[in-house]
């Protein structure tokens, strides 16, 4: 096993075939600010072009995989886009391992991954609506993947479901409890698949997926600025700060 640093909010390590990134901003609950997209970002490009690299798994360190976006500090939202689709258009599989909870843009980062593992104790909230936002941008890997109506229910209440839910919405591929024992046949699998063959087979599977952002990013990109920017945001994001109901909350 090699293990190098990519950054101070990333980290690397490889062992036969399979390089693991690791979100290590574990203070702010790994939300995706501007400097740990670009740090992802610049790791999966070296990836795809490292033949020693047959897979990526996406992990975290803390209890959170991530919280969401940094709004704080946040990225731009074409650069998430554009992160999100680095990830569904990688010609290596990318797997999302989460033994922590996932938030909002968190839950889209992992939907964007080809296959998604999660510990049977995670749970998955889309908190956007409860801050004066939406899930738009997430949506584009999201929505080809998960179950209709859950997407509806979720989306506009912004509680709390377990990785089970997570599972049957088509949110996650597997949960269980040893995630780590789960996912190691997937990982044989994938060490035993010729390289070339696994770049087609991905291209089957993220088609449907590849339509969305190439149809909706624009216009979902500009949603989500509109929402940022108006007054809810403004006020449910200080709410979210100073630890209180936003105005509107009955």
């Amino acid at each position: 096993m090699t293990t190098a640093s990519r950054g101070p909010l990333l980290a690397a390590t490889h062992e036969r075939g399979i390089t693991t990134l690791t979100l290590d901003s574990p203070a702010n609950r790994n939300a995706l600010s501007a400097r740990l997209v670009g740090e992802l970002g610049q790791a999966l490009t070296e990836c795809a072009n490292d033949d020693s690299v047959r897979a990526v798994v996406l992990t975290h360190t803390g209890t959170t995989f991530s919280a969401g976006i940094d709004i704080k500090a946040p990225p731009n939202p074409y650069n998430f886009v554009g992160l999100l689709r680095q990830i569904v258009t990688l010609p290596k599989p990318v797997l999302a391992r989460a033994t922590g909870h996932v938030r909002a843009g968190g839950i889209g980062l992992l939907g964007a991954c080809d296959i998604a593992a999660a510990s049977t104790g995670v749970d998955f909230a889309f908190t956007e609506v409860r801050i004066g936002v939406a899930p738009a941008v997430i949506s584009l890997p999201l929505l080809p993947r998960m179950d209709p109506r859950a997407a509806e229910r979720y989306y506009l209440t912004g509680e709390r479901f377990d990785a089970a839910e997570a599972a049957r919405a088509g949110l996650l591929t597997l949960a269980a409890d040893d995630v780590d024992a789960a996912l190691a046949p997937v990982l044989d699998g994938l060490r035993k698949a010729c390289p070339q063959a696994l770049t087609v087979a991905k291209q089957l599977v993220t088609a449907r997926v590849l339509e969305a952002f190439d149809r909706d990013a624009e216009d979902l990109v500009r949603r989500s600025a509109s929402l940022f920017a108006a007054a809810d945001a403004r006020e449910g994001m200080a709410a979210f700060l100073e630890r209180r109901d936003p105005a509107w909350a009955l």
